[in-house]
């Protein structure tokens, strides 16, 4: 990977930055309006510039990043790790997103067996009296 690239497709960055697993995953994304500059959709022939914020909905998470090196080519996690850093702001809105989903499988825990039939006839007269 050199620095001195100028000339890189959104989808291509998304890819070797490793946000996305393919490139194929990153343009569906792109075009599925997951992926925003400045708070407007973006496409994904769109050229990539250093210091551009994208908001990114990968999931359940929305990742805020700017870009900090250009790459075409997908390198190791450590060089892609390099090449954008994410907003302190994206970082804590993440954590307290995944804490709230843990205290919400918390709230309705799942049995690890399927209910006999007495446990099965007490769950469908307590859900018909509603």
């Amino acid at each position: 990977m050199t620095e001195f690239e100028t000339n890189v497709r959104l989808d291509k960055w998304l890819w070797a930055a490793r946000i996305f697993k393919t490139r194929a995953v990153a343009s569906d994304a792109i075009s599925g309006g997951k992926v925003y500059l400045d708070g407007h959709t973006v496409k994904a022939s769109r050229l990539v510039k250093i210091d551009d914020c994208y908001e990114i909905a990968r999931g359940q998470d929305r990742l805020e990043i700017i870009v900090l090196k250009l790459a075409q080519r997908r390198g190791s996690a450590s060089i892609a790790q390099t090449l954008y850093c994410e907003t302190r702001s994206s970082i804590e809105r993440r954590e307290h997103v995944a804490e709230q989903r843990k205290l919400a499988a918390l709230q309705s825990p799942v049995s690890n067996t399927r209910p006999n039939k007495q446990q099965r006839r007490k769950i469908h007269q307590f859900t018909r009296k509603i």
